[in-house]
């Protein structure tokens, strides 16, 4: 598949559809539309990959924006809460720790000659960590009570997708 042909896929369109459901989340204000959007940020993420790896879709391309989506959606979502008052300091940070762990991971790759070869794919408790992410996102619009038990989720997974992804790399490394 060429790469113009593997980025116009409908899984990467539907990974692509997060970008704009983040714009239109920053646009809309009404609850239900924020909550609705949320939805459908996280039913396009479940569909994406599970339409690729159905329909034999996958692609380097696909493997790069599912998740550059994922991250674009939350931190439009988190930034918005966070200038809204919705959200704390200390909050955002819990949200974003494991994506800014990752973004430094990703620029240690590119300097260290053997970590370019390793391939860049999701990881179940990665998943796991967006998913508590967007529960929490839904849960600072509806069931504001249940944030901070949220947060203790999104932190503990954080860290452990941390390791988990650490490992992976120690385990990758040239011998």
């Amino acid at each position: 598949m060429t790469p113009r042909r593997a980025l116009g896929t409908l899984p990467n369109l539907l990974s692509c559809s997060r970008l704009v459901l983040a714009a239109g989340f920053v646009a809309a204000g009404a609850t239900e539309a924020r909550v609705g959007l949320i939805g459908a940020a996280a039913a396009t993420d479940f569909l994406d990959g599970w339409l690729a790896r159905r329909v034999r879709a996958t692609s380097r391309w696909g493997a790069l924006l599912d998740p550059v989506a994922d991250r674009v959606f939350v931190l439009t979502v988190v930034a918005t809460f966070l200038f809204t008052g919705r959200l704390s300091t200390s909050a955002y940070f819990v949200l974003l720790m494991r994506d800014l762990a990752t973004a430094i991971g990703f620029l240690v790759a590119r300097v260290i000659p053997w970590l370019r070869t390793v391939p860049f794919q999701a990881r179940r408790l990665g998943k796991v960590v967006t998913v508590l992410q967007l529960l929490t996102l839904a849960a600072v619009l509806v069931l504001p009570e249940a944030v901070t038990l949220l947060l203790g989720g999104v932190a503990a997974a954080s860290v452990l997708s941390i390791v988990d992804y650490t490992l992976a790399l120690w385990r990758a490394r040239p011998r």
